[in-house]
């Protein structure tokens, strides 16, 4: 039999384990759900560690079970995790506490105070109160303050692809590419930020030391070989290569096929984002880093809408109860009957128009989310529909900023994440966008990269461009409606580009007022 790759998915909710073949096909896949977090106060968020790894042992172990000689022919593996979400461990590996998840809101104190002449250039250049609030958010901050004697015993402290690497290997090492989050990393070089650099800003306000953090791998090299011990617990053969890859969102844009500025990839996940692949570095917000690239030595610009897609499972709690019975009822998925919904309403919704900072984003620290435009004819469907149009509103917004950042322009739009599954979802972005927009072959694309990566770290390919050729199919296009484009851009420019600028000001004073969000 063929060689084949396989790619651990570490999720919010859910790890997958999934054999790709070196077409791109997948081949295998097993996924094991778990609750995405505890909250033992409010706004915290945390997992135990050993639930991702006890879930990548389970869906090995079942591979094995299920497809005996398509886990013969395993040539290597990778790891793709979700972004931001850290663990502090011991020298053994062992969890000092739980791992605190993406989606935890807790603050630390401040306590980098700028001197007088970087206080004045840092407030004029409008980010003092950026890096203030980047401070309070950084886990290892609350960490040092609130439990000094877990951080003592802190021996490293890690993404969850870093402890899940180290399980495999038995090797404290992670990739370039999974250095994403509340962290002292240099994103311009590729390397962990030097404190000694006045310029370096991360280093100041994430000041974890140099030896609790993990040896850097670049995408594509060998992390290291699964133990004996880890042999035992996942089934895999002991030896097997484990090889660098990189984040969920890195991996989702290599998976499909985006490694140019030719296309933009649009993730429709938990956390919505656009985002392209350079071979040079710049800064889609000023003075915010672009993340490294599972393309090695590239970077990947991105401009993210914080609770993105998550507004469709707001919109389902809150609003949805009939659809999600008659799903029940049907056998199928909620969103599937919520789908129906967009073809209750026309394009533009009647004027109903959303501005999705349900939670605050880096560049709109004020920013509350909005419905504007009711009218005693708008329905449930003009609601969902406009939830919909004004997530990829923000996404054209996103890519606009990108293109004048960068000076691109790109050609074609690439989909995925879970509500790219919906055609009319899709549709309506390409709609907005005005631009062509293609859908895998396979919904797994984080996996697809990882594999892909994976695939050339073996010598299976000879660089990532072949690779991508043998193993990215598209499956799907989706051409923008003239008549409705052509509407979308109107709302786009003449409403929904203003609503922001507009409503900052009663946002200031409905924060001064309540107090929330916390500052």
């Amino acid at each position: 039999m063929e060689q084949t790759i396989l790619s651990i998915d570490c999720g919010t909710q859910s790890t997958r384990a999934l054999i790709f073949d070196l077409k791109g096909n997948l081949l295998a896949k097993e996924q094991i759900f778990y609750k995405p977090y505890d909250s033992a106060q409010p706004g915290y968020a945390e997992q135990d560690a050993n639930i991702y790894w006890q879930s990548l042992c389970t869906a090995t172990q079942k591979l094995k079970n299920k497809h005996p000689e398509l886990f013969r022919s395993i040539a290597g593996m990778s790891v793709t995790t979700l972004r931001d979400t850290m663990v502090a461990v011991d020298k053994d590996g062992q969890p000092l506490h739980p791992a605190i998840v993406w989606l935890d809101q807790r603050k630390a104190d401040m306590f980098y105070k700028p001197g007088p002449l970087w206080s004045i250039i840092l407030e004029a250049i409008g980010i003092r109160r950026t890096l203030d609030k980047l401070q309070r958010e950084g886990k290892s901050n609350w960490l040092r303050q609130r439990r000094p004697d877990l951080w003592d015993k802190t021996h490293k402290y890690l993404q969850i692809s870093g402890f899940l690497n180290y399980k495999l290997t038995g090797r404290f090492a992670d990739s370039i590419a999974s250095q994403i989050g509340h962290i002292p990393f240099d994103y311009k070089k590729f390397d962990w930020a030097d404190p000694r650099n006045p310029m370096a800003f991360s280093a100041k306000i994430f000041p974890i030391e140099k030896d609790k953090l993990p040896e850097l791998i670049a995408p594509g090299e060998t992390i290291g070989h699964i133990t004996a011990t880890a042999a035992r617990e996942t089934g895999l053969p002991t030896g097997l290569s484990v090889v660098a890859s990189g984040s969920d969102k890195g991996c989702e844009t290599l998976g499909m096929g985006v490694i140019d500025a030719q296309q933009a990839s649009l993730s429709f996940g938990t956390t919505a984002t656009i985002q392209t692949t350079l071979d040079h570095y710049i800064e889609p917000i000023p003075f915010f880093p672009s993340y490294p690239a599972v393309v090695p030595g590239h970077w990947n610009p991105e401009i993210e809408i914080y609770r993105g897609f998550w507004m469709i499972t707001w919109f389902k709690e809150e609003f949805a109860h009939r659809e999600v019975i008659e799903a029940e009822k049907r056998g199928v998925k909620a969103e599937e009957v919520l789908n129906q919904l967009l073809h209750q309403a026309p394009a533009g919704s009647l004027g109903l128009i959303v501005q999705p900072y349900w939670t605050p984003g880096l560049g709109e620290n004020d920013a509350k989310g909005a419905i504007i435009g009711f009218g005693d004819v708008h329905r449930k469907p003009h609601v969902y529909r406009a939830v919909i149009e004004g997530l990829a509103y923000g996404l054209r917004d996103g890519m606009h900023r990108l293109e004048k950042r960068g000076h691109l322009n790109f050609k074609q739009l690439a989909v995925s994440g879970g509500a790219s599954q919906s055609s009319e979802i899709c549709q309506i972005t390409a709609d907005v966008f005005n631009k062509p927009i293609v859908r895998g072959q396979t919904y797994e694309t984080s996996g697809l990269g990882a594999a892909i990566i994976t695939a050339v770290g073996l010598n299976s390919f000879s660089n990532i461009k072949q690779a991508v050729e043998q193993m990215v199919h598209y499956k799907d296009t989706f051409e923008p409606n003239a008549q409705n484009s052509a509407l979308y851009q109107e709302l786009f420019t003449h409403i929904y580009k203003k609503m922001y600028k507009r409503l900052e000001p009663l946002y200031k004073k409905i924060r001064k007022i309540t107090g929330y969000p916390e500052l």
